[in-house]
């Protein structure tokens, strides 16, 4: 495979490196550049302010959401400018964290299941920064089984009434919008009683609140949901269809994150390099092994692309990416903390070595592996979707959901 640009992708590339040059925001170079892992913190500046800047200055020259149809705020390239696009972004990509389940999740799903009026006034606010999306799935009873949840929809006229409760959802409490999976039937199987909905984040009845997280941040959040009221009119697919929507949005989800989940393995070269350890052959040996991890990462990620420039939906082959990579950046944070000794206790940034970001890393990493499917989820869909292995037994499958066994009664 031949991965040298053709003379259109070269020029494309010139036309990128040159708009990126012209607008991007120089003066955070610095800082982005040694940004930790995790919610982006800058000195100069508020960086959601600066996020939404920055993707409103791309959204006004089609880049800020490149594959986007126009009509809906996008620039319409093809799947291999857009990682082109990416590539000459660099650092400042970090900037568009508030977006990412909106771009990557949110957004394709309303694309495929809303009615045109909707996208026309959706998307392209979401794609100029001035809107965010988040994603509200999990619940506290369900674990990592999606279609166990409990959040009730129930018909009221032209509107549904919702209760009930969302668990670790990434970015709630700035999120305009929300993507809502609840349970309109729970006299039917599981997969074939839940409903889609697109909600507003301000509406009566909404609570989030944020979970302090074991690195001080609050970027995950709970969210209840007392007597809100939803018009039909933004609901996605039909009634009991919301499974299906639900593959859509995950489907994407692991697509995106997967192909740009960081792994650390740079920053690990750059730390080794600095630290004089590029001459010992046990460092070099680990090294070898992370660099091809992620090459590995990188072709997988690249067969996707072409999937999608074949016209194809993403499929269930990307669970594979975001399977790799959270385990690879726990495995790069530890072995970087292991060769920096005693001085990998030290948290802060401006004092730690290389600004405290494997320490960062680390202790993000434990959530890599549960959002957007834990380890065991998708070795599961790796295994039956993938390989054609036999699928697990699930006793449960053609139940009527209110009859299967909980240590919660249904609601």
């Amino acid at each position: 495979m031949n991965f040298d640009d053709t003379p259109e992708e070269a020029a494309f590339r010139a036309r990128a490196r040159a708009w990126i040059a012209d607008n991007a925001p120089h003066a955070l170079k610095p800082e982005l550049e040694v940004a930790g892992f995790g919610h982006l913190h800058l000195q100069s500046t508020d960086a959601l302010a600066a996020s939404k800047a920055w993707q409103k200055k791309k959204a006004g020259a089609g880049w800020a959401a490149p594959r986007w149809p126009k009509i809906y705020g996008g620039g319409e390239v093809s799947p291999i400018e857009q990682v082109i696009w990416g590539q000459e972004e660099g650092v400042y990509a970090k900037l568009a964290g508030p977006f990412v389940i909106g771009l990557g999740m949110c957004g394709p799903t309303v694309m495929h299941w809303a009615s045109e009026e909707q996208k026309r006034s959706l998307l392209p606010r979401l794609a100029a920064g001035e809107d965010i999306w988040c994603q509200l799935f999990s619940e506290p009873v369900a674990g990592s089984d999606l279609a166990g949840i409990r959040t009730r929809a129930e018909r009221d006229g032209d509107e549904w009434v919702i209760n009930g409760q969302k668990i670790w959802t990434s970015g709630a409490l700035d999120a305009d919008w929300g993507l809502l999976i609840t349970r309109t039937d729970p006299g039917v199987a599981k997969h074939r009683g839940l409903t889609m909905f697109f909600l507003d984040m301000k509406s009566p009845g909404v609570e989030v609140r944020p979970i302090r997280q074991m690195n001080q941040e609050s970027s995950f959040n709970e969210v209840y949901f007392t007597d809100v009221r939803i018009p039909d009119a933004q609901r996605l697919g039909a009634v009991g269809e919301g499974w299906s929507v639900a593959l859509t949005t995950l489907m994407n989800e692991r697509q995106s994150i997967g192909g740009s989940m960081p792994t650390g393995v740079p920053e690990l070269f750059d730390l080794c390099r600095d630290m004089d350890l590029l001459d010992d052959g046990a460092v070099i040996a680990r090294l070898a092994k992370f660099a091809a991890r992620s090459s590995g990462l990188r072709y997988t990620a690249f067969r996707s692309i072409s999937a999608l420039s074949r016209g194809e939906q993403p499929g269930p082959e990307n669970s594979i990416g975001k399977l790799v990579a959270g385990s690879l950046m726990q495995e790069v944070a530890q072995f970087a903390l292991d060769l920096e000794g005693e001085a990998g206790l030290v948290e802060d940034p401006l004092l730690a070595v290389h600004q405290g970001r494997f320490q960062a890393m680390l202790l993000r990493s434990p959530a890599t592996r549960i959002e957007g499917g834990s380890d065991e989820i998708l070795r599961n869909i790796i295994a039956e979707r993938v390989l054609g292995l036999p699928a697990d037994i699930r006793v449960d499958k053609d139940l009527p959901f209110k009859e299967i066994p909980s240590g919660a009664a249904a609601r």
